[in-house]
């Protein structure tokens, strides 16, 4: 890697996988010591993941000046801020803003991905399709934005990434991946909390996607981490292989 980079301003590339490879091992390196980064990367992967998930739709004709508009009226801050106190506080305003701006984003995915299905089923079979995945989403941004929210990410096999947030107010945690191979035929991706050893069926993910976001079924409990297996198709009462991934989650 040439010249001189800061490293903060790094968290974006590496959610999209835009990072060359000495760039990628000298960041995860900086993540290891950084929870600011480690939280922002980690919330922008799920951004990443989310948006995936979407339908593409014809946007109203009107949406392109009205983006173009809220950019140019929108100033940005200036990098480092002017004091240590100030810059302390941007960082704090800065993050959770984009806690909220997540959440935001993960509803839109759910109110696009409701529109493309009600044109393709009977409109009540779709409205109550949108209710449930909005609800889901919904949940799930709420662990992402929980003041409380931790997360720990981790590169799993075959180059995809992996990240965990737990919310232990809201006794909930979501399983954020992106890049994961797709199981093989009659099989799918079960996830389990590990307690203390013992596996836990914290639901199922779609066998069908790459990137998604999951949230696990049942309550965090005393659980220390959560594993991936692979099961045949609906799910097994107990794991039948080996984890594919497995982590811990965050302090």
């Amino acid at each position: 890697m040439t010249g001189i980079v800061d490293l903060h301003r790094l968290t974006g590339a590496y959610a999209l996988h835009a990072l060359s490879e000495d760039e990628l091992r000298t960041f995860e390196r900086h993540l290891a010591g950084c929870e600011p980064c480690t939280q922002e990367a980690a919330e922008l992967s799920a951004t990443a993941a989310r948006l995936g998930l979407a339908a593409t739709v014809t946007p109203p004709a009107a949406m392109r000046e009205q983006v173009l508009h809220c950019v140019s009226s929108v100033r940005q801050e200036a990098p480092g801020g002017r004091t240590a106190g100030r810059a302390g506080r941007a960082s704090s305003r800065t993050r959770l803003l984009s806690r909220w701006a997540l959440a935001a984003c993960l509803a839109a995915a759910a109110a696009l991905g409701g529109t493309t299905v009600w044109q393709h089923q009977r409109a009540e079979d779709a409205l109550s399709q949108a209710h449930r995945a909005q609800r889901g989403t919904e949940e799930i941004a709420a662990v992402l934005a929980a003041p409380d929210a931790r997360t720990r990410a981790a590169m799993l096999g075959g180059g995809a990434t992996g990240t965990v947030v737990v919310s232990r107010a809201r006794d909930k945690a979501v399983f954020v991946v992106s890049g994961m191979a797709r199981p093989a035929e009659g099989k799918v991706y079960q996830l389990w909390f590990n307690d203390d050893g013992t596996m836990r069926s914290a639901g199922l993910m779609d066998p069908g996607r790459t990137d998604q976001a999951v949230l696990l079924q049942g309550g965090v409990d005393g659980a220390s981490g959560v594993g991936v297996t692979v099961e045949p198709a609906g799910g097994s009462t107990e794991p039948t292989s080996a984890p594919v991934a497995l982590l811990g989650f965050p302090a």
